[in-house]
Protein backbone atom coordinates (compact mmCIF):
# COMPACT_ATOMS: atom_id res chain seq x y z
CA UNK A 1 0.00 0.00 0.00
CA UNK A 2 1.18 3.40 -0.57
CA UNK A 3 1.71 4.52 3.03
CA UNK A 4 3.13 1.38 4.59
CA UNK A 5 6.20 0.60 5.77
CA UNK A 6 7.09 -2.76 6.05
CA UNK A 7 9.98 -4.46 8.10
CA UNK A 8 10.77 -8.24 7.58
CA UNK A 9 13.32 -10.16 9.36
CA UNK A 10 13.83 -14.04 9.71
CA UNK A 11 14.30 -14.38 14.04
CA UNK A 12 15.40 -17.87 15.66
CA UNK A 13 12.79 -17.70 18.09
CA UNK A 14 9.48 -19.39 17.65
CA UNK A 15 6.41 -17.47 16.67
CA UNK A 16 4.51 -18.73 19.37
CA UNK A 17 7.74 -17.05 22.19
CA UNK A 18 7.71 -13.80 20.06
CA UNK A 19 4.05 -13.16 20.19
CA UNK A 20 4.41 -14.32 24.12
CA UNK A 21 7.01 -11.37 24.32
CA UNK A 22 4.71 -8.57 22.81
CA UNK A 23 1.97 -9.49 24.70
CA UNK A 24 3.66 -9.76 28.05
CA UNK A 25 4.05 -5.97 29.55
CA UNK A 26 7.45 -7.36 31.62
CA UNK A 27 8.86 -8.90 28.38
CA UNK A 28 7.88 -6.29 26.12
CA UNK A 29 9.40 -3.90 28.41
CA UNK A 30 12.94 -5.20 28.09
CA UNK A 31 12.71 -5.53 24.28
CA UNK A 32 10.13 -2.50 22.64
CA UNK A 33 12.44 0.91 22.67
CA UNK A 34 15.85 0.51 20.79
CA UNK A 35 18.82 0.84 23.48
CA UNK A 36 20.32 2.82 24.69
CA UNK A 37 16.29 3.84 25.77
CA UNK A 38 14.10 1.85 27.73
CA UNK A 39 10.89 1.00 28.21
CA UNK A 40 9.58 2.66 31.51
CA UNK A 41 5.80 0.83 31.61
CA UNK A 42 3.89 -1.09 29.33
CA UNK A 43 0.28 -1.90 29.82
CA UNK A 44 -0.91 -4.52 27.55
CA UNK A 45 -4.43 -6.51 27.57
CA UNK A 46 -4.23 -8.29 24.75
CA UNK A 47 -7.68 -8.79 23.65
CA UNK A 48 -9.40 -6.77 20.38
CA UNK A 49 -9.99 -3.72 22.32
CA UNK A 50 -7.73 -4.02 24.73
CA UNK A 51 -5.04 -1.54 26.36
CA UNK A 52 -1.43 -0.99 24.56
CA UNK A 53 0.10 1.54 26.77
CA UNK A 54 3.81 2.25 26.06
CA UNK A 55 6.55 4.72 27.90
CA UNK A 56 9.60 4.78 26.12
CA UNK A 57 12.13 6.94 28.05
CA UNK A 58 15.43 8.43 25.72
CA UNK A 59 18.60 10.37 28.02
CA UNK A 60 18.47 13.35 25.34
CA UNK A 61 14.89 13.05 23.92
CA UNK A 62 12.80 12.87 27.18
CA UNK A 63 9.85 10.12 27.64
CA UNK A 64 7.44 9.62 25.18
CA UNK A 65 4.31 8.11 26.58
CA UNK A 66 1.94 6.16 23.89
CA UNK A 67 -2.34 4.71 24.72
CA UNK A 68 -3.55 2.89 22.01
CA UNK A 69 -6.17 -0.05 21.67
CA UNK A 70 -5.47 -3.47 20.16
CA UNK A 71 -6.97 -4.08 16.93
CA UNK A 72 -6.26 -8.07 16.14
CA UNK A 73 -4.85 -10.44 18.83
CA UNK A 74 -4.39 -14.23 17.30
CA UNK A 75 -1.99 -15.77 19.35
CA UNK A 76 1.52 -16.93 17.53
CA UNK A 77 0.20 -15.62 14.64
CA UNK A 78 -0.45 -12.20 14.38
CA UNK A 79 -1.10 -8.83 16.39
CA UNK A 80 -2.48 -5.11 14.87
CA UNK A 81 -2.35 -2.15 17.34
CA UNK A 82 -3.07 1.44 16.47
CA UNK A 83 -2.62 4.60 18.39
CA UNK A 84 -5.57 5.86 16.67
CA UNK A 85 -7.74 4.45 19.48
CA UNK A 86 -7.87 3.71 22.67
CA UNK A 87 -9.17 0.73 24.88
CA UNK A 88 -12.37 -0.01 24.11
CA UNK A 89 -11.98 1.46 20.72
CA UNK A 90 -12.68 4.43 21.80
CA UNK A 91 -11.48 7.47 19.51
CA UNK A 92 -8.81 9.56 20.21
CA UNK A 93 -6.77 12.95 18.57
CA UNK A 94 -3.52 12.59 17.39
CA UNK A 95 -2.71 9.56 16.47
CA UNK A 96 0.07 8.02 14.09
CA UNK A 97 -0.06 4.84 12.68
CA UNK A 98 -1.41 0.87 13.16
CA UNK A 99 0.90 -1.99 13.51
CA UNK A 100 -0.07 -5.15 11.71
CA UNK A 101 2.77 -7.68 13.01
CA UNK A 102 2.63 -11.22 11.83
CA UNK A 103 4.80 -14.25 12.83
CA UNK A 104 5.30 -17.14 10.92
CA UNK A 105 7.18 -20.36 11.41
CA UNK A 106 10.12 -20.44 8.55
CA UNK A 107 13.01 -22.42 8.73
CA UNK A 108 13.31 -23.60 12.46
CA UNK A 109 12.53 -19.75 13.44
CA UNK A 110 9.77 -17.38 12.60
CA UNK A 111 9.44 -14.58 9.66
CA UNK A 112 8.51 -11.43 11.74
CA UNK A 113 7.13 -9.20 9.79
CA UNK A 114 5.80 -5.49 10.51
CA UNK A 115 3.58 -3.40 8.79
CA UNK A 116 3.37 0.21 10.09
CA UNK A 117 0.29 1.63 8.34
CA UNK A 118 -0.22 5.37 8.30
CA UNK A 119 -3.31 7.57 7.18
CA UNK A 120 -1.15 9.48 4.47
CA UNK A 121 2.29 9.97 2.64
CA UNK A 122 3.69 13.20 4.66
CA UNK A 123 3.26 10.82 8.27
CA UNK A 124 4.83 7.49 6.65
CA UNK A 125 7.18 10.42 5.86
CA UNK A 126 8.01 11.37 9.17
CA UNK A 127 7.86 7.95 10.58
CA UNK A 128 10.55 6.68 7.84
CA UNK A 129 12.43 9.97 8.86
CA UNK A 130 12.26 9.23 12.86
CA UNK A 131 14.06 5.68 11.83
CA UNK A 132 11.78 3.52 11.02
CA UNK A 133 14.50 0.76 9.94
CA UNK A 134 16.99 1.63 12.34
CA UNK A 135 14.43 1.29 15.42
CA UNK A 136 12.41 -1.58 14.08
CA UNK A 137 15.23 -3.68 13.05
CA UNK A 138 16.90 -2.72 16.66
CA UNK A 139 13.79 -3.57 18.45
CA UNK A 140 13.43 -6.80 16.42
CA UNK A 141 17.10 -8.33 17.36
CA UNK A 142 16.41 -7.63 21.10
CA UNK A 143 12.86 -9.16 20.99
CA UNK A 144 14.87 -12.36 19.82
CA UNK A 145 17.10 -11.96 22.61
CA UNK A 146 14.04 -12.25 24.43
CA UNK A 147 11.89 -14.44 23.13
CA UNK A 148 15.22 -17.29 22.78
CA UNK A 149 15.82 -16.45 26.74
CA UNK A 150 12.14 -18.41 27.08
CA UNK A 151 13.48 -21.43 25.97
Amino acid sequence: MPHDLVLVRQLKASPENLYRCWTDAELLKQFFTPRPGVTAEAMIDPVPGGRFYTKMVFDDLGAFPQEGCILVADPGRRLAFTDCLSAGFRPKTGGFFTADITFTAKDGGCEYRVTARHADAETMRKHAEMGFENGWGATSAQLDAVALSLG
